[in-house]
């Protein structure tokens, strides 16, 4: 066995070199060894190729900002040791990966296992608050809860020496490979591409997964063309290590197909497919007439970008309380899909410029928005505060105490922890 560090992924391999190989994939959170159980049965019969994520167990702090991203790293450090062709597992994240890669990259993925995985984790909105909450407080949060998250009370009670394990592994994860990592999920969702996927594949949860449970694996196996499902019964999210024999069993069986195969290589594997797009909208200008010949309208450029900055609850809320839609329109198409989207200010910037404006217009209920939006942006609290100070100096000492009250009572209520 041998474990290794390359520019792209760190990784580690177990069994026979020349045997059919399989990848597993952690979770967010966890390292490679959330399989550690798996592999003395696993590596009889396959080469086991194990990564961990950016910023996790000691891997290097290089943060992806997708998925695909991340299964294009994956991708390129299984090129670096000579596998074209395998089986793939993954937790959570890394059933995620599963995904991208068995929608782009077919002709690699001899068979697939999704463990507590679904193709859309909960909401945007969520996955950039625990963003939030993890440049606020760091990642104590997230490892305190991390045990009830993962394990189902019995075994939490009484296996004491892997909760603490849990606990560590997320404390010792680089913050921010967390929060971009948060940032993926946010936007990944490949509910509607469930269909081309072609290779066989199998769903297993645990029958106690409240994170990403049977419903979301049944919302798989519905999509995907050669899907089964298995329920881990007594399991909750990480059920490799809560159920080590019957996650075991239930790979072993699935993968003794590609046992058969050759591990061999692919001369000139096909071009890797481009993530899956979101479809293009038909271009209108605001009156409905058509918009300007060569250039796109901006309008679901600006949605996209204002779900993003301002959350999916907040933008549901405005076009709701819009009764005809037009002031909404007009906002999103040119405030977001034609000044936020340029590409001269980053959102960090745009946040600082867009809170000055209104601090000093004495806009209370807009600058409670923007202070979600400039945490969500990357601003932490104490930025927030040294903004409201200096616009002090030139907006006014009434605005800025003005302001100050509602920067903090915003933070407050972002950066708090659940409890």
């Amino acid at each position: 066995m041998s474990e290794t560090t390359t520019n792209t992924l760190q990784y580690r391999v177990d069994g026979p070199e020349d045997a059919p190989v399989l990848v597993l994939g952690p979770s967010l959170g966890t390292t490679f060894h959330m399989w550690d159980r798996q592999i003395p049965e696993l590596s009889r019969e396959w080469r086991v190729v194990r990564f961990d994520l950016p910023g996790h167990g000691g891997a290097p702090a290089e943060p992806f900002t997708s998925v695909a991203e991340l299964g294009d790293r994956l991708l390129a450090t299984l090129d670096t040791i000579g596998v074209q062709r395998f089986g793939y597992a993954g937790c959570s994240l890394g059933g995620a990966v599963g995904l991208d890669l068995a929608l782009r990259a077919p002709h690699r993925v001899a068979s697939l296992v999704l463990v507590a995985t679904s193709p859309r984790f909960g909401t945007a909105d969520e996955f950039r608050q625990r963003g939030v909450i993890v440049r606020a407080n760091g990642l104590e949060p997230m490892a305190r809860s991390a045990p009830e998250q993962w394990f189902t009370p019995f075994f939490a009670g009484a296996q004491p020496a892997i909760v603490d394990w849990a606990v560590q592994m997320v404390r010792t994860t680089d913050p921010g490979c967390y929060i971009a990592a948060c940032e993926a999920l946010a936007v990944f969702d490949v509910r509607a591409a469930l269909g081309s996927i072609g290779v066989p594949a199998l769903v297993l949860v645990g029958s106690e997964d409240q994170v990403t449970g049977p419903a979301e694996a049944r919302t798989l196996v519905a999509g995907i063309a050669d899907a089964r499902l298995a329920v881990v019964p007594g399991a909750s999210h990480l059920a490799p290590v809560e159920q080590p024999a019957a996650v075991t069993d239930l790979l072993t069986e699935h993968f003794s197909g590609i046992a058969q195969e050759s591990s061999g290589t692919l001369a000139v594997p096909p071009p890797l497919a481009p993530p899956v797009p979101a479809a293009e909208p038909a271009p209108a200008a605001p009156d409905g007439e058509p918009a300007e010949a060569g250039r796109p309208d901006p309008y679901e450029k600006g949605l996209g970008l204002r779900r993003e900055v301002l959350g999916d609850a907040h933008v549901d809320q405005a076009l709701a309380d819009d009764p005809d839609g037009a002031f909404q329109e007009l906002v999103t198409r040119y405030a977001w899909g034609e000044v936020w989207s340029r590409e001269g200010l980053d959102r960090r910037t745009r946040s600082v410029v867009t809170l000055t404006a209104l601090i000093a217009g004495g806009h209370r209920e807009a600058l409670a928005d923007h202070t979600r939006a400039a945490l969500r942006n990357g601003l932490s609290p104490e930025e927030l505060r040294e903004i409201v100070l200096h616009a002090g100096v030139y907006c006014g000492f009434p605005a800025a105490e003005t302001a100050l009250r509602v920067v903090h009572r915003v933070v407050t209520e972002e950066t708090t922890p659940p409890a």
